[in-house]
């Protein structure tokens, strides 16, 4: 255009950080889009296997699946110094670059383990389609915002992150660089953290099997494993909420200075 300039076109890194900040933003709202896909699940041709026995156990091992991803996710914020791995919604926040533990491993652990999560909760309906939905939408919405975390971690901590990320893969762990992690382990650390997510899971697990007993016998009757999980998962969240609330779940501490 004459007298004019043109604008450049937009990086396809700028464009994954741009889209990155919106999921980043609405990420703990996100991940119900996928609601329809879990429900219609229930409603077409299912692997069978067999026995309500075996069934059972395919069920246990979607849990235990998730289970290890809930681990994961204690694993990281126990050891986690304060101001980093936060719920932040806003904006980005990291008072300093975690490169121990579990970020000696991946990058993105938190991301993983809500991976695995998502992952046991798709496998329940026996189903082969959920969880390739889940896989890639997983891949391309963690994808979006872990650019747009590193965006910003690079701006702030430069050639400290660079040297990290150049050694450390963003999702599938590599453990012949693992370093311990520079704080202990906490347990009263990652509970105040975590409850929130063994909550969610327990009741995700629970509202699966009473989907999957309605449309199977037409009674929404869950079965005692799953209820006794569900009620287990209401105890420990309002205990904890509670001594959250009272100040008796410790804070995360600050890395000491070098």
């Amino acid at each position: 255009m004459a007298g004019g300039s043109i604008l450049p076109a937009m990086r396809l890194a700028d464009h994954f950080t741009g889209s990155g900040a919106f999921c980043f933003r609405w990420r703990s709202f996100l991940p119900l889009l996928l609601v329809p896909a879990f429900v219609a699940s229930f409603l077409g041709p299912r692997i069978s296997l067999g026995s309500p026995a075996w069934s059972l156990a395919w069920e246990i091992s979607c849990f235990l699946i998730a289970g290890l991803g809930v681990g994961i996710r204690l694993a990281v914020t126990g050891t986690a110094p304060r101001g980093t791995s936060g719920r932040n919604t806003r904006q980005q926040k990291a008072d300093v670059l975690n490169t121990t533990g579990p970020y000696s491993l991946v990058r993105h652990p938190l991301y993983v383990g809500n991976y695995l999560i998502a992952l046991g909760l798709a496998a329940f309906p026996r189903t082969w389609f959920l969880p390739v939905i889940v896989t890639l939408a997983a891949l391309l919405y963690y994808e979006r915002i872990a650019a747009q975390e590193e965006h910003y971690l690079e701006g702030k901590f430069g050639d400290a992150f660079r040297q990290w990320a150049t050694q450390v893969p963003a999702a599938l762990p590599i453990f012949a660089h693992y370093r311990p992690a520079a704080l202990p382990f906490r347990w009263r650390v990652a509970l105040a953290r975590e409850f929130y997510a063994v909550f969610l899971v327990t009741t995700a697990f629970f509202a699966l099997d009473v989907l999957d007993t309605y449309v199977s016998t037409g009674r929404p009757y869950p079965h005692a494993l799953w209820a006794a999980m569900f009620l287990a998962g209401i105890l420990f969240f309002v205990v904890m909420r509670s001594l959250k609330k009272r100040g008796q779940l410790a804070r995360r501490p600050e890395l000491p200075a070098l």
